[in-house]
């Protein structure tokens, strides 16, 4: 490979050095990228044919409009990937957010889907780029929306909002709850419906299950939920966000075929009986999970415990604090004669803090040495996005490479063999000079 560029990053990785192969038109693998650059730095490494097609799969199994979550991994080319596998509609919780989306593809359809907005981002939003739909769950919000929208600029616009109220549930299987933080009671719901319809180019309800629900009824249980506050209501409603929280793999978890939870979200609709009502969906993890991976070194070993360049306060914090497993592959830094079996490690961050460890078990050949480099998959949401600068270990990389998921979720999987994509190999360096 030959260095061949510098250029700026759109979105989270501030710098972007660009490396090139002799086939265009050809990704690298990850096991290729280690051995040429031997990195000393943390190195992601994204799918965007994985991402790709799961975002097509999606797209073929929802009967209704898909919204990426971008909070979940909103770096360019995973947008890119997203954007090539049908979906043309853009789940948003802040300017940032919507500012970006916007500027990759100037024809998206963006929602703002923050339920708790400051004004001057309501304002912007509406006024510079062309966003319709916002989420609530109080009185207070509602009216923060229409204030901002109902300035001379912004009424100069002679559009309605599509306004959503969000709808708390009760606590269901997911890994994390977040009716505890957002999310309006029955009452209060069928109270800001009535509120909002006179003033809604379009009205709607939403909910959001949880993160990583593996319960395919947790969708039917909540639509029925949505049903009765909207026929409590006594008004129309055009649409019902059934929101994201759908399940990918991770070691030893395997969650039901994504047709499972399609059949029960169609069969609850039908059952609502509500003529003329349309759905979106909100998936994140689902979307880019497989589609990531992070490839770090082993910088001591001690016993069963090794000390590498990334860890809680990087792209590991759903291993520590989440205590969530991934899968582990070794990158030999020199070959070895013999194939060790596999043995559970626990993994240690760079940082100072006691706290920055992940127990997992996380299973790898037992001869595991200083100088090795790890590959950690399903780190394709909620890894790279959520890296901080603590302690100074902020440098990381980033590359586009060829590699299949490193866990396969079911109904997920392409249909066909896709046709070689026109991508250019990519290398970033991430973080301060």
């Amino acid at each position: 490979m030959s260095l061949i560029k510098h250029r700026e990053a759109v979105g989270l990785l501030r710098r972007h050095i660009s490396l090139r192969g002799d086939n265009a038109n050809a990704l690298p693998s990850v096991s290729g990228m280690v051995a040429s650059l031997r990195p000393q730095e943390p190195l992601h490494c994204i799918r965007p044919g994985v991402i790709a097609d799961s975002a097509a799969a999606f797209v073929r199994a929802f009967n209704g409009d898909v919204l990426y979550a971008v909070k979940c991994n909103p770096e360019p080319a995973v947008l890119r990937a997203v954007w090539e596998g049908g979906v043309r509609h853009f789940d948003c919780a802040s300017i940032s957010e919507v500012s970006l989306v916007r500027r990759l593809f100037p024809g998206a359809q963006i929602h703002f889907m923050h339920p708790v907005k400051s004004r001057a981002a309501i304002r912007e939003s509406w006024l510079l780029h062309g966003v319709r739909d916002f989420v609530l769950d109080s009185a207070d919000e509602l009216a923060k929306i229409l204030a901002e929208i109902s300035t001379p600029d912004a009424a100069a616009l002679n559009a309605a909002p599509g306004l959503f109220v969000r709808l708390a549930l009760p606590k269901s299987s997911a890994a994390i709850d977040f009716s505890s933080k957002f999310g309006a009671d029955f009452e209060t719901a069928i109270t800001l419906l009535r509120a909002a319809r006179p003033v809604a180019g379009r009205l709607g309800v939403a909910f959001h299950v949880g993160s990583q629900c593996m319960d395919p009824l947790a969708w039917r249980d909540a639509l029925a939920l949505a049903g009765e506050v909207i026929r409590r209501a006594g008004v129309r409603v055009d649409i019902i966000d059934v929101g994201g929280g759908f399940p990918v793999a991770y070691p030893e978890i395997d969650p039901p075929d994504l047709s499972a939870f399609m059949a029960e979200i169609d069969g609850a609709l039908e059952r609502l009986n509500l003529p003329g009502v349309k759905l979106w969906a909100e998936p994140g993890r689902a979307l880019v999970a497989g589609g990531g991976s992070v490839v770090v070194q082993v910088q001591l070993r001690k016993g069963d415990m090794l000390y590498i360049n990334d860890g809680v306060y990087g792209a590991l914090g759903d291993a520590g604090m989440l205590a969530f497993r991934f899968p582990t592959r070794l990158l030999r830094a020199s070959p070895r004669l013999e194939r060790a079996p596999l043995a559970p490690f626990g993994f240690f961050g760079p940082s100072c803090d006691s706290l920055d460890v992940m127990n997992g078990p996380f299973m790898l050949p037992e001869d595991v040495a200083e100088g090795d480099w790890i590959e950690i998959g399903q780190l394709g949401a909620y890894g790279a996005c959520l890296r901080t600068a603590f302690n100074g270990f902020d440098r990381a990389a980033l590359a586009e490479v060829s590699d299949p998921a490193m866990l396969e979720t079911s109904g997920y999987t392409a249909p066909a063999a896709p046709e070689p994509r026109p991508h250019a190999a990519s290398f970033r360096s991430v973080g301060h000079s």
